[in-house]
Order: C-alpha cells, then structure tokens, then sequence
C-alpha cells in the first residue's frame, strides 16, 4: 500500500456543532482558532512541499480538526478553492477531509463535485448508540452506514475513525464497533484511545471520579485486537494513537488515559510478540538459541520499546540468546524463526490495500 503525503491543516472545532465530551481540539492539534487563516494556510501549504520528495506519492491537502462540511457553503468553498490552487498547480493531487456522519447529505457533496476531492473522513467514534448518546456526539450508528451508503455512490475514498475508551464503552463493544466498520468497507480507518484531556467534559467526569480511562496496557492490547479485525479484511489501518504535538507532551494536557509517542509502535510489537510465541510454541523448543528473521522495516517493531519483546521472550522461553536479523525477502508482518538446529517456522500474513 502506498501511504499518500498529507499536509495537514487543522481547523479546531470549526463546524462544529458543539463540544463532545472527550473533545478539546485547541489542545490536540497545538492550534489556535485564529491561526487558520488562508495566507497563514497557503503559507504553510508551501513549507510543507518543500519536504516533499519524489517517492513520496499521491499529495494531500487535508483539513483536520473540526467538522468540514459542517461549515457554512461559502466556507467550504473558500477552503476547498484554496487547496485546489495547489492541485492546478501540479503539487498536489487531492483534497481530503473529516467531518461528521450527520453533515453527509446531497446538498453538500454537491458541493464537492468541482473540486478533485479524494478521501473525506467521517469521525465514527462508535458504532454503539449507547456510547454515542453518552459522548454527546449528537449522531447514530445509521447515521454512519447512511454517510459511507452515500459517499460509495459519489465513488469518494472512505476513511473511518472510531475510538476505543469511551464513557459506557467495552472490550466487547469496541470489537463490536470493528466488525461493523469492517462491514462497511472502508479504504482505511484510525483507532484512537480515549484520553481525558484539560478543559473537556471528560476531565470534569475524571476529577469527580465518574470517568476512569483504559490503562496504556489494555488500551494497546484492545486496540491490536481492533487491528487485526481490520488486518483481516484487508482495510489499511493507517493511524494508531493521537498524533504527537508539543501542547500534548508538555504534561498539562493529557490529564489521564493511554496516550503514549509511540503508541502504534506498541500495538505492531505486541502483535510481533504473539506472532514470534505462536512459532516458538509450534517448532518446539530444542535450542535455547534463536534466531529472528524479519523485513528491515520490522526489526523495531520484533525488538518492542527498550527490547521488550525480546526480554519477554526471553524469560517465558527460557532462552539464552535471540538475535533478530533483516531479510529483505520477507513481507513487513512476516517473520521466520530459527533454532541453532535449523528447525523454522514461517508465518505469513496478509497485508492490506487501500487507497489511504
């Protein structure tokens, strides 16, 4: 799957009919309201080509950070005339945006047809009605199956973005979640842990003790699970965790909750870990010497933050030595193991495609 270059633009709240309560953009972007304007935006549009290098293909203006269709017509105009300056130009090839299940209407998406509009991204959260109505998203689960209904019929890229963590949410309900977004069909989705950060609703809950977070260690072995419902189907998972900004390292936004750097890292090493158990466990252990075989680009995620993996492995086999080595012949969420007695064990997997 090729991961297109997105040059973000965030627009904090703007279209937003109110505040949900996990919900306070200002911190999670790092951006003001009264920064997003368009010379600031054209501006940064610019800075940001010039980071640009010839692999990296297809370009994408994205406008993040609020509900974009949301926005009053003469707004959305304005936005989307803007980035289709760069598209005419020859410097980028597309637009895509988030915006809310409930703003899908024809009306709208009449609205894009004059501009080369290729992903929009519709903030699902849930799947559940009860964990809806407790977020305050203001919309249903049909309202998202009507949404990504009408964007297949305009031939529009999908992206869905659900959540895990939420007020009344569960392991259950989360892979429930999952399995009807995988239904849907998307070209890719994003999985965010529930946070608490300063100034939402959801940190007033948390200090009145009527809110407690999932633990960095259920969230990433809830959302792996997540992972693999979509692995399975082939849709491209193409973000894991909250991106990182200064405002949300700094210590005084996020209050509480699984909010890690490295998140997605986590989720791929703890899925190594399992595929490297399952194959240790099936070879049957006739060395305490190994050998790890994975895609250069893998080699982080077999080791685990700090080599944690490899001392898990470790410990629960009572291994000696392990030794993880690059092999370029094998696809990224494939490995092969290796006893001093030559004995290996291949496990293969299925890597998705999507247009995201």
């Amino acid at each position: 799957m090729i991961r297109p270059f997105i040059i973000p633009i965030f627009l904090p709240h703007a279209g937003c009919p109110h505040q949900c309560v996990f919900c306070n953009q200002v911190s999670i972007t790092g951006t003001k309201p009264e920064a997003a304007d368009q010379e600031k935006i054209r501006t940064q549009i610019q800075e940001f080509l010039k980071y640009k290098t010839e692999s990296r293909k297809p370009v994408q203006i994205a406008f993040f950070g609020g509900n974009f269709l949301g926005l009053k017509p003469k707004e959305i105009k304005s936005w989307l005339t803007l980035a289709d300056e760069f598209v005419s130009q020859g410097l980028v090839d597309g637009i895509r945006f988030s915006t809310r299940p409930d703003t899908i209407d024809a009306a709208r998406l009449d609205m894009l047809d004059n501009y080369p509009v290729s992903i929009v991204e519709l903030g699902v959260q849930s799947m559940d009605d009860d964990v809806l109505a407790l977020a305050e998203r203001g919309h249903s689960a049909a309202d998202t199956v009507r949404a990504v209904k009408a964007l297949k019929r305009r031939r529009l890229g999908i992206g869905l973005q659900m959540m895990v963590g939420l007020p009344g949410d569960s392991e259950a309900r989360a892979l429930a979640t999952a399995r009807k977004i995988a239904d849907l069909n998307p070209d890719c989705v994003r999985v965010y842990p529930t946070v608490v950060v300063e100034n939402s609703r959801l940190a007033h809950w948390f200090k009145k003790g009527e809110y407690q977070p999932l633990s960095l260690e259920a969230a990433v072995s809830l959302v792996k699970k997540v992972y693999l419902i979509f692995q399975k189907e082939g849709i491209a998972v193409i973000r894991m965790g909250l991106q990182a900004t200064d405002d949300l390292e700094d210590g005084s936004t996020v209050l509480a909750g699984p909010h890690h750097p490295a998140f997605g890292h986590m989720v791929y090493s703890e899925i190594f870990y399992d595929k490297a158990a399952a194959a240790i466990e099936s070879a049957g252990s006739t060395s305490n010497m190994l050998t790890i075989s994975v895609n250069p680009s893998s080699i982080s995620k077999m080791r685990g933050l700090n080599n944690s993996n490899i001392k898990k492995l470790k410990k629960e086999y009572g291994l000696y030595s392990i030794e993880v080595i690059p092999d370029g012949s094998l696809a990224k969420e494939e490995l092969n193991i290796e006893q001093t007695e030559h004995r290996t064990s291949n496990i293969q997997h299925r890597t998705s495609n999507g247009k995201c």
